[in-house]
């Protein structure tokens, strides 16, 4: 076998992996969907669509990756030799180069915004946020070049491999995300009006449990953990069999849904005590924090380190994205990551420069009624991860025989026998709902 890259260390490969689902779905997507579904009961739905379904998958993942020691194509060709299960890695390939090429867009926005923030630009009661974020979103060269920008850190971060690229950098950016975020959430919550907030994510309305509302929480979950698409595949792929697939598997999980919640604390007692709805939708992170945090007493520094902290989450999450890819061109064959981490990364800047321009010179460009941005996401998140979950779940509960799991996992019965329940029932059927439901929408 040849010298392949790993984790130095458990905890390396824990906030790695937490990393990679601490992002965009953590502080981004979770609040404003929070904010528009109710809050508390979807905060509640989120919390058991993690531990009962979302969760099993991710064990499933581990499981897979660890197992195989190689990147998602091979392992699925090396443990299922001469059948089709392998085309689920491509489908993850293909899937984190589309996710990475949407997903960097966003991350020039955090890019720009926090240049502005750094400079002041974010500053005077004069300011409307919500053209600010419009004209950014506009503007050709600078969606461009803050896209460009965000690949390169992503660029520096792979290229230096997994030890001393990946698990170095996660283990500087995610203390530090829990710890601002902390003090943050502290802040927001010592503002006068700040219990509105917290009961609206803590005291159930229960006019908003429905089956509308459970899918939501079924596919956030979904998306926060970063499951489908062999991401966690490929990291599992890193870790030493030594470690305990189980335990990795929880702390990833609560460690997603704590820092959920305190992007919730930080922004929702915030929004109620200044006055302003919780149901902004995806502008919530962009115009409505900027407009909140400008009314707080050394909010221009409060702001820079909201979205530093944005910022590093979604690196965390798009490298990942970008190690998929990285993984399957390289194969058995590390001294060609410098070269393939270039290349690929270049590839998927192009693809993604569509998606940069679809609000501004491209936006009456629809693709089923959808702008590429959202389509490309549309495509990934509710059709490309939903099929890569079914297959993965699928695969780890029935092609797997009940003593290769059990040897895998090394937990106690009752741990093994609700994740097999949970694997081979109750995630599938939770999976082709989200399927479902995607495709008529």
């Amino acid at each position: 076998m040849t010298s392949r890259d790993q984790f130095t260390s458990k905890l390396g490969f824990i906030l790695a992996a937490a990393g990679s689902a601490i992002g965009l779905g953590a502080i981004w997507k979770f609040p404003y969907n929070a904010g528009m579904n109710g809050g508390s009961v979807f905060i509640l739905l989120f919390i058991l669509c993690t531990l009962l379904i979302a969760l099993p998958v991710l064990i499933a993942e581990f499981i897979i990756g660890r197992r195989g020691q190689k990147d998602p194509i091979n392992s699925f060709q090396e443990q299922a030799p001469n059948q089709p299960w392998y085309s689920v890695g491509w489908l993850g390939m293909i899937a984190g180069g589309l996710i990475l090429s949407f997903y960097s867009v966003v991350g020039g926005w955090v890019l720009s915004y926090l240049y502005r923030a750094v400079t002041f630009q974010l500053a005077g009661q004069e300011l409307d946020f919500g053209v600010l974020f419009n004209s950014l979103i506009q503007n050709p060269w600078e969606v461009i070049l803050a896209q460009g920008a965000f690949i390169l850190i992503n660029v520096f971060i792979v290229r230096a491999g997994i030890k001393g690229g990946i698990e170095a950098a996660s283990k500087f950016m995610m203390p530090i995300l829990f710890i601002f975020f902390i003090i943050l959430a502290i802040r927001s919550l010592t503002l006068d009006g700040a219990m509105e907030g917290i009961r609206f994510m803590f005291v159930p309305d229960w006019s908003y449990l429905n089956f509308d509302t459970l899918l939501l929480a079924l596919g956030q979950a979904f998306f926060s953990l970063s499951v489908g698409i062999t991401c966690m595949i490929t990291y599992a792929s890193y870790l030493s069999r030594k470690e305990k697939i189980v335990s990795s598997a929880f702390n990833v999980a609560w460690m997603n849904i704590v820092i959920s919640i305190l992007a919730g604390l930080v922004i929702f007692p915030a929004v109620f005590a200044l006055g302003y709805s919780p149901d902004q939708g995806p502008g919530l992170v962009f115009v409505m924090i900027p407009a909140v945090f400008e009314q707080l007493p050394f909010g221009s520094l409060l702001l820079i380190i909201f979205f530093i902290l944005l910022l590093f989450a979604t690196v965390t999450s798009s490298i990942s994205m970008l190690e998929i890819v990285v993984s399957v061109g390289i194969g058995d064959q590390p001294s060609k990551r410098k070269k393939a981490t270039t290349w690929f990364a270049l590839a998927i800047f192009i693809v993604g420069i569509p998606s940069a321009l679809s609000y501004g010179v491209l936006s009456d460009f629809t693709i089923a009624n959808r702008s590429i941005f959202d389509f490309v996401d549309f495509i990934t998140n509710s059709i490309m991860m939903p099929v890569g979950g079914l297959i993965i779940s699928i695969f780890a509960g029935y092609y797997y025989s009940k003593k290769i799991a059990q040897d895998e996992l090394e937990t106690s019965p009752i741990i093994f026998t609700l994740w097999r329940l949970s694997v081979r029932y109750v995630a599938p059927i939770g999976i082709l709902i989200i399927l479902i439901r995607g495709i008529i929408g």
